[in-house]
């Protein structure tokens, strides 16, 4: 038995982060678009050297130009190797007007300068432009096809079917494109949140903790606040599994889970770690204000019942702490954990269903497990 999504975003409505949105995307943008603009003026650059493609005088520089500005534009992103959207756009567009040069440039733009020389600002913008602009590119398309074609033709009909054929070949392929873009980032996202996740109780785990602890001290730092721990375990859950099945106490867990997640704050971190012990992780002005919700936790414990009306107490460890600058946040993370599971089982040992207060954090490093989980 499964419990509820109570920490986790509904994975149905997870929306897709642009492929250029930031960091690291914004690299991948700049190289990919600087390959295409250098294969472009490579294969381009070929014309210059074969007899009859270019007309001849100023066309011919005005080509060669062209193509020295394309290996311009690619060193220049390869050197400074980040690309925003609004960037990325410009490219797109530039791409396909300078198509509309080369077209001026060939002797015979049918048989030299097909329209499908648009294939590459059209995936381009598929795979990095978001709707809005990926539309924009669209219609620019159609227009840049039609301004190429018209000499060509005399019939205009013959000019409306060849650039309806030419146009919706490319922005199909740009459509097909962006929708398959879509659905591989909504995929890395899903399985992003799921490497989060608890499976049976749908909260945090413990990689998100450890990935959540630099935020945590970094906000308690700025706010002169401080950082507590609570550790959280199950009074009796084995007995309670041993003596009704495994499917009732996953039904009490998980209805002890989503009463935490209502109890719990919006800052707060509230992941399972293990077995039947839970963590939670939060900022406070003093140990009072702890102790306080140290107790909402405690009694949102007792309310938990799984089908049957079966239900638990918690026993839970409180620690406290300072950030101080300098200090890993991971291994002051687990030294907090620590005293709160220290004072977890001093809870247990003074009967249990109570919260216990630990004292003067004790200094220890992380173990391997802690830090790469």
């Amino acid at each position: 038995m499964t419990g509820p999504d109570v920490r986790a975003p509904d994975l149905a409505t997870v929306t897709p982060e642009p492929v250029t949105g930031h960091g690291q995307e914004h690299r991948v943008a700049a190289l990919t678009l600087a390959v295409l603009l250098a294969t472009g003026a490579l294969m381009g650059s070929v014309n210059l050297v074969v007899d009859g493609v270019l007309r001849e005088g100023t066309a011919r520089w005005a080509y060669a130009g062209t193509m020295l500005l394309l290996l311009v534009l690619a060193a220049s992103l390869v050197v400074r190797g980040r690309l925003g959207p609004a960037h990325t756009l410009a490219l797109v567009l530039l791409g396909d007007l300078i198509y509309l040069v080369v077209v001026l440039c060939i002797e015979d733009p049918l048989r030299y300068a097909t329209p499908l020389m648009l294939l590459f600002p059209a995936l381009a913008a598929a795979w990095f432009l978001e709707p809005r602009a990926l539309t924009v590119h669209m219609a620019v398309t159609t227009g840049v096809c039609l301004a190429a074609l018209w000499p060509s033709y005399d019939s205009t009909a013959a000019l409306a079917v060849q650039v309806g054929v030419s146009t919706g070949m490319l922005n199909g392929a740009a459509t097909s494109v962006y929708l398959l873009r879509r659905r591989v980032q909504r995929l890395l996202a899903e399985t992003e949140t799921l490497t989060h996740l608890d499976p049976l109780t749908g909260l945090h785990n413990r990689r998100y903790l450890v990935e959540q602890a630099d935020r945590v001290w970094r906000q308690a730092r700025r706010d002169g606040t401080r950082v507590c721990a609570m550790v959280l375990d199950l009074d009796h859950f084995k007995r309670l599994n041993d003596e009704f099945g495994h499917a009732v106490g996953d039904a009490v867990l998980s209805a002890v889970a989503a009463s935490l997640a209502v109890a719990v704050r919006p800052a707060d971190v509230l992941a399972r770690i293990g077995g039947e012990e839970l963590v939670v992780l939060g900022s406070v002005n003093d140990a009072a204000e702890a102790g306080r919700l140290a107790e909402r936790l405690r009694s949102a414990v007792a309310r938990g019942q799984g089908a049957g009306g079966h239900g638990v107490t918690a026993s839970i460890g409180l620690a406290v702490t300072r950030p101080v600058d300098g200090e890993d946040p991971v291994a002051a993370l687990w030294r907090l954990v620590d005293e709160a599971d220290g004072a977890m089982y001093r809870a247990k040992r003074e009967g249990r269903d109570r919260v216990a207060t630990a004292g003067v954090p004790r200094a220890r490093s992380p173990r391997a497990e802690e830090t790469s989980s």
